[in-house]
């Protein structure tokens, strides 16, 4: 059985995204918990909060089977790149410059099998 979570438009660029998930692909579900709570990076709050919201969308689909959290494994984490806000900041003669603010997608599957 498998469970998916999707966090979308996340103020943060998809490549810095990246990085951290980057880390935690492929390991069992408390490894990478423990891996993304005691992380400094402001990504490894996103990820964690997403990867729990998948845990739980896979034992609220499973009431009548027991699952242990710990069983579990990351089978799918990625990034894709959402929506680019576009701003303007003030520059120097008068003129503006763009600023880039992108955002990010944030999709994990969860699976009970190894």
């Amino acid at each position: 059985m498998e469970s998916k979570a999707i966090a979308r438009h996340i103020h943060q660029s998809p490549r810095k995204m990246r990085k951290t998930l980057n880390a935690v692909r492929g390991l069992n579900v408390g490894d990478a918990l423990n891996h993304l709570h005691f992380s400094p990076e402001k990504a490894a709050g996103i990820i964690e909060k997403t990867l729990r919201s998948a845990v739980a969308n896979l034992i609220s689909q499973n009431k009548e089977s027991a699952v242990e959290p710990e069983s579990l494994n990351l089978k799918e984490a990625y990034v894709d790149g959402g929506p680019v806000m576009k701003r303007f900041r003030a520059a120097s003669m008068g003129r503006a410059s763009r600023l880039r603010r992108p955002t990010s997608h944030i999709t994990i599957v969860v699976t009970d099998k190894k």
